[in-house]
């Protein structure tokens, strides 16, 4: 059974930073594309960040392009997210997920979460203006 769990939110003030763990199980993590995603409150699930299986590509949303940074650890089944500079708007639950497909995947794939199969429960990040 694949499992992801996530940590590492938690209440920080604008222009902070903050390092989002998920650990993942029941997979042989190190073929799987890995993605972060997140839900602010009133909102729908947004794309934010994904790696590709072999942590070659990544790719990053708009709004978080050059504030993120997305990486893998295969050895220890971990994929990270470094947030930077965060601002109030960034407030969210962030989610973990992996690529329902094993290899390599395109840009626009790994942007849609209909394109993950498994999740974690979600962190809460919240950013303080």
């Amino acid at each position: 059974q694949v499992q992801l769990v996530e940590s590492g939110g938690g209440l920080v003030q604008a222009g902070g930073s903050l390092r989002l763990s998920c650990a993942a199980s029941g997979r042989t993590f190190s073929m799987y594309s890995m993605g972060w995603f997140r839900r602010a409150p009133g909102k729908e699930r947004e794309f934010v960040a994904a790696i590709t299986w072999n942590g070659g590509n990544t790719y990053y949303s708009d709004s978080v392009k050059g504030r993120f940074t997305i990486s893998r650890d295969n050895a220890k089944n971990m994929v990270y997210l470094q947030m930077n500079s965060l601002k109030p708007e960034d407030t969210a639950v962030y989610y973990c997920a992996t690529h329902r497909a094993f290899g390599p995947s395109t840009a626009w794939a790994l942007s849609r979460d209909v394109e993950y199969d498994y999740w974690g429960q979600g962190t809460q990040v919240t950013v303080s203006s």
